[in-house]
């Protein structure tokens, strides 16, 4: 052999041994990547476990939370009952309304019989329905008043008592403060506090109204009132029976200030109302369940345990019951089981990788060698793909979002992860709810789902608390993207924060209400005749728009054309708008040319709706008779018709001096009577409607009432 050919040889040779380093090399990669996808799918998959695992725990805290709530719900309930069954007695009202007509008390020494029978009555109901209590003070025969905690009693308009079971407290302190908070002709609850014997105890009232007469405040004669010390009663139903967990624990917390109050006994053995920690106390669970009913939450309870809270607010009492389990009891089988989860497969991942390392040391095919080339290939190209969408994604200033069908994250921009303060991996496969909170979660993906099931894009307005400073409006577009081999079906939400245009949007309609307000307020100094006409036509009007469910624009629209209908009287000279005598033509011409002009006056403002097409077609009729440009029908504005009816309406229902308003009803009847000749007959309807079952003859009473300026008719 030549020693040119041994140099070629060896040439060779030390580019086959740098071709099999390079391979090492690719195949080395190829397995720390595989084993980095492996590892990160197995915390994937236990994350995802831990979160079922924290959702199947809310389902069964929510069954037991919700128990107790309805139980306590009842409790309360059954209260009121036991005292209206006496203030329904109908012995008792018929008693009482003697009584009242008396002005008599069980402290009278010539009290009426029928107070020793309202007497035992309440003492009757007491002892039945738990109103019962210990008596404090020497057992004397002495002039020595003894102190009870509980009992009934009826109480008059004045707060004094008529009579009272046995034991009932003296009214002071709470149950005074209780009772002069109480709306008249209503039933209540008080809050619980400590009585004179250190004990909790509420009070409860329900009225007592006149026989047979209609229940409102001014028929109530009396209060029927029960105080009881509730502890023995209320306390052992918030016990969940069959209850298995050791640190498991229902409370009864409310916002006492800036604190949080405990009215229940604590497991640690503290008393009810004897415990009170600041609401801002970090991740606190009874700050949580108060500003957050109906939650659930890892959080901190009152000895700094970290516990599964969840919580449930109550209508009739300042309260919130509050769920919580230790953390630490609750998790503690399924992160055993993930752990051991986590440990065999990694191991299962180290043996695949030692099978495929050996594989790759003894496999010399050029299948292998073919199939390490694709697979460092796909490698690069999947990199690459999700550097470029992080590149094109990161920098806008939406939120952009890819989740699957059943409202799992799949991808999103470091926007979203900033506003949800989060790490990439683990927002990854998290349920917007998990993310977002169960009441955002839920409306998003019902919308992820509608999407879908439509195949069509759309579009939502909303509110999101994302990150910090409190709540903003969002506009969220969402696209439906198919399904491909390597992706499931999803969808791709675009959220833009619009907060600042809404506002400005508000502040813009705010400022136009204030102009036209103005404006009415210019025309009604000028014409006394038509004072507060056209601020009545804008409120009948925006009521009947609503009505048939016209779109804001279109409602505040009407609104706006029906106070400025007269804003062209200001072309009209003050002396033929306060004549006393017969109009000439001309002058009639004036005023009823003054509805066009308040149309051209107000033709170059830029209202977002059809202000100045409403208002210079405002004297056309249904029918086609009208002017000026004698349209017809569905040719004519909406709007325009609304006004119009709406005009009418109040100009024969409104009082003057010299004559009172026409009655609503018969109003509704000239005006039905021109139901498609003049007026648009469903518009008419609509106002009817809304005086029959929308309170708007409540509403419009005023309109009778004659105004004081206004002067005689003209001659």
């Amino acid at each position: 052999m030549s020693s040119s050919d041994a140099a070629v040889k060896a040439a060779g040779a030390d580019q086959g041994g740098k071709s099999a380093a390079v391979r090492m090399l690719a195949t080395g990669a190829a397995l720390v990547v595989a084993a980095a996808v492996g590892f990160y799918l197995v915390f994937q998959f236990t994350e995802a476990e831990r979160e079922r695992e924290l959702r199947d725990w809310q389902s069964r805290m929510a069954i037991v939370a919700d128990s107790r709530f309805a139980d306590i719900d009842r409790w309360l309930d059954g209260q009121l009952e036991d005292l209206r069954g006496v203030a329904d007695n109908q012995s008792v009202q018929l008693y009482m309304t003697l009584l009242h007509e008396e002005g008599a008390s069980a402290g009278d020494e010539d009290a009426p019989a029928e107070l020793g029978y309202l007497q035992n009555l309440l003492t009757v109901v007491a002892d039945r329905a738990g109103f019962t209590g210990e008596i404090s003070g020497p057992e004397v025969n002495a002039n020595v008043n003894r102190v009870g905690v509980a009992g009934l009693a009826l109480v008059a308009d004045d707060g004094l008592i008529v009579v009272s079971s046995p034991g009932f407290p003296p009214i002071q302190g709470k149950i005074q403060s209780f009772l002069a908070e109480l709306e008249p002709g209503s039933a209540g609850i008080s809050d619980m506090y400590l009585n004179a014997s250190g004990n909790p105890a509420m009070a409860f009232a329900v009225p007592v109204f006149a026989l047979q007469a209609e229940e409102s405040a001014a028929t109530q004669l009396a209060t029927v009132i029960g105080v009881k010390e509730v502890g023995d009663e209320l306390f052992p139903l918030l016990e969940q029976p069959g209850a298995t967990e050791e640190t498991s624990e229902t409370l009864l917390v409310r916002q006492s200030g800036q604190t949080a109050e405990y009215l229940t006994p604590l497991a640690d053995g503290t008393g009810p109302l004897k415990t009170k920690l600041a609401m801002d106390t970090a991740g606190l669970a009874a700050a949580w369940a108060i500003q957050t009913p109906g939650g659930f939450a890892i959080r901190t309870d009152y000895d700094g345990n970290e516990v599964l809270a969840i919580s449930r607010g109550f209508e009739q009492v300042p309260w919130t019951l509050l769920y919580k389990v230790d953390r630490s009891e609750a998790l503690a089988e399924s992160e055993e089981r993930l752990n051991t989860l986590m440990i065999v497969f990694g191991l299962i991942i180290l043996l695949v990788l030692g099978g495929m390392v050996a594989l790759w040391y003894y496999g010399t095919s050029k299948r292998a060698n073919e199939a390490a080339t694709r697979f460092e290939q796909l490698a690069k190209r999947f990199q690459g793909q999700r550097n470029f969408m992080h590149l094109v994604t990161d920098s806008q200033p939406n939120v952009i979002v890819i989740m699957d069908e059943h409202g799992h994250f799949r991808w999103f921009n470091q926007k979203a992860l900033n506003l949800a303060r989060m790490e990439r991996g683990d927002m990854f496969d998290k349920h917007v709810s998990a993310v977002l909170g169960p009441v955002e979660g839920k409306r998003i993906a019902g919308w992820v789902k509608e999407t879908l099931d439509k195949d069509e894009a759309q579009s939502f307005t909303h509110e999101m608390e994302l990150g910090e400073g409190g709540p903003r409006v969002y506009r969220s577009d969402l696209i439906p993207l198919p399904a491909r081999e390597d992706f499931p079906p999803g969808v791709l939400m675009v959220s833009q924060d619009i907060t600042d245009s809404v506002k400005e949007r508000e502040r813009r309609e705010n400022a136009m209400r204030q102009l036209v307000e103005t404006l009415v307020s210019v025309v009604d100094q000028r014409d006394p005749y038509s004072a507060h006409h056209s601020a009545r036509v804008g409120r009948v009007a925006r009521a009947v728009a609503e009505e048939m469910e016209l779109d804001r624009t279109l409602v505040e629209t009407t609104n706006i054309a029906g106070n400025l209908m007269n804003l062209g009287k200001i072309a009209v000279p003050s002396e033929v708008l306060t004549k006393q005598g017969q109009l000439t033509d001309e002058e009639m011409r004036m005023i009823q040319q003054s509805v066009l002009t308040s149309a051209e006056m107000v033709r170059r403002i830029d209202f977002d709706g059809p202000v100045y097409e409403t208002l210079a077609q405002l004297q056309e009729n249904y029918d086609g008779s009208g002017g000026p440009q004698g349209l017809k029908g569905e040719q004519i504005e909406v709007t325009a018709r609304i006004a119009a009816a709406a005009n009418a309406f109040v100009g024969m229902v409104s009082a003057r001096a010299w004559r009172s308003g026409m009655d609503f009803d018969k109003a509704v009847d000239i005006l039905l009577q021109e139901g498609n000749k003049k007026f648009d007959r469903s518009v008419v309807v609509a106002l009817a409607n809304v005086l029959d079952n929308r309170g708007g003859r409540d509403k419009w009473a005023d309109f009778g009432e004659p105004p004081e300026d206004d002067q005689p008719p003209p001659a």
